[in-house]
């Protein structure tokens, strides 16, 4: 066995067990001594990482490693304290200036290079998120070494107690709000490291140098416990996701970029919460209100989110009573937000709408700028698995089916099986739905409820669809108390017990 130091063009490269992939001519002239190669066996994907890269990220492993460790001898009180000084250190005018004016820069160059800079931008709002989600943490409840279950048995008893987990990685985008989010791990014990998007680096870097350092020294924490990587290329995450090291990967995010993070994660064994792909589907029931479908899909249109409505299922023995009811929710949605909405159209759908809704051209807010299209488009039944990332303009596919039956049918085999509503006055309707449909989150109303901090009052670390199967042994909403491992103790009081 001899180390990798070179690739060839054309060399063939194993994956899958019992398929093979060529090394390109790109990957072979840039591939140097000490540098890495993370090979994807779902696909074959080569990806490559330099040895600078390796090494920014080894080096934040190692210190989150030695962080976790030190972390075992601070008391909850110093924890507390350290989200209370980041907390403040956010809400105070003069340390947050500084922050702030990194999010300008950051937002500047995003717009230069023609991305979306709706999540990147630290709104008031989102501050105000970010210093209430710590302090939640700080007022949480201790658990690093809670008591679950004590079994006795005679003579001696054994308990099951709560315990750190270790080492959480982090990959994500543009929300800087993510950052302070996911820093609850170290309220149960644990210890993390970042990779955030080239976007919001600069923020990012704000943050750690003028709130999270300093309130991790003013509490007394080891600074090892929060690392964010230095790096914005996309091999930075690779190295970080196969390091395994790490306890626990998370990515928030969505597309193929996201799956295939998941992907390098669970080959090298690290348990993965993963949410890569959103989008809500609502079903209206042959019992559905139309008023109250027309306020749940304006209510579920209100920003584009992973949680925002993408699907819209219609029984065609209601279509008459509920589209136009589907229709003005759309539009009440835009309204809103003083913008135009986009309908998409299934294949064999179309004549249940106005014919005019295809001829009419409308300004759609994109984030490339505002562009002119028709109102309504048709696509085939294949593209109900697009999730549409808006920027302004709510956009929405919309189908017309046989029943609840059906729709339940098309969400299974299109959906990211993440979030469906049905709307319905029948209860029977309902039990069926909640039985059939695979969504690790069911209600019968609005789809924006599916958010750790609104429907648990606990900050969200991420949310995981069911794309990739469900999760063992907990929900699919992951928070920094849910972190956590279980250690068994036994007391033994009689020395004569024995097997």
């Amino acid at each position: 066995m001899s180390r990798l130091v070179a690739l060839a063009t054309g060399q063939q490269i194993v994956f899958g067990g019992d398929q093979v992939v060529e090394v390109e001519a790109e990957l072979a002239d840039a591939f140097q001594a000490g540098d890495r190669l993370v090979v994807v066996q779902e696909d074959g994907a080569l990806l490559h990482i330099p040895a600078s890269e390796y090494a920014i990220v080894d080096a934040a492993v190692t210190a989150a490693q030695a962080g976790f460790t030190e972390l075992a001898a601070a008391t909850d009180d110093a924890i507390s304290d350290f989200f209370e000084s980041f907390a403040s250190r956010l809400a105070d005018n003069a340390v947050f200036a500084f922050i702030a004016a990194a999010n300008s820069l950051d937002i500047d160059r995003a717009r230069k290079r023609g991305r979306s800079t709706t999540r990147l931008e630290l709104s008031a709002a989102m501050r105000a998120g970010m210093v209430a989600g710590l302090r939640g943490w700080r007022d949480a409840p201790a658990s690093r070494d809670e008591i679950v279950r004590t079994i006795e048995h005679k003579g001696w008893s054994v308990e099951a107690r709560r315990a750190p987990l270790g080492v959480v990685g982090f990959v994500f985008e543009g929300r800087p709000n993510v950052f302070a989010d996911a820093c609850g791990v170290v309220r149960s014990g644990n210890a993390v490291v970042f990779r955030i998007g080239s976007d919001a680096l600069g923020t990012a870097s704000a943050i750690v140098e003028h709130a999270l350092r300093p309130a991790l020294e003013e509490s007394g924490l080891p600074n090892g416990v929060v690392q964010l990587v230095e790096s914005a290329a996309h091999s930075a995450g690779h190295a970080l996701f196969s390091d395994r090291r790490l306890a626990l990967a998370v990515a928030r995010g969505s597309g193929a970029a996201v799956a295939q993070l998941g992907a390098v994660a669970s080959q090298s064994g690290i348990p993965v919460s993963l949410h890569g792909t959103g989008g809500a589907w609502v079903v209206a029931g042959e019992h559905a209100d139309a008023d109250t479908l027309q306020t749940v899909v304006q209510h579920s249109l209100d920003r584009k989110v992973c949680n925002t409505l993408n699907v819209c299922a219609i029984p065609a023995s209601r279509a008459a009573q509920l589209i136009p009811s589907f229709l003005a929710g759309l539009d009440a949605a835009g309204e809103s937000r003083l913008a135009t909405p986009r309908l998409h159209v299934v294949a064999g759908s179309a004549s249940f709408l106005p014919s005019e809704l295809f001829s009419r051209s409308v300004e759609v807010e994109r984030a490339s700028g505002t562009v002119t299209e028709c109102y309504a488009t048709v696509l085939p039944e294949s593209d109900l698995a697009i999730e549409w990332e808006w920027e302004n303009s709510p956009e929405v596919t919309l189908v017309v089916v046989e029943d609840v039956g059906q729709a339940v049918m098309l969400c299974n085999s299109y959906s990211p099986h993440f979030t469906a509503s049905l709307v319905s006055s029948d209860q029977h309707e309902h039990e069926k739905f909640y039985a059939t449909i695979e969504a690790p989150f069911v209600g019968n109303g609005f789809t924006r409820w599916v958010d750790g901090q609104y429907a648990l009052d606990a900050p969200e670390l991420g949310l995981s669809n069911w794309q990739g199967g469900r999760m063992l042994g907990r929900g699919a909403i992951l928070s920094g108390d849910s972190v956590h491992t279980v250690r068994y103790r036994a007391t033994v009081t009689d020395h004569r017990t024995h097997r």
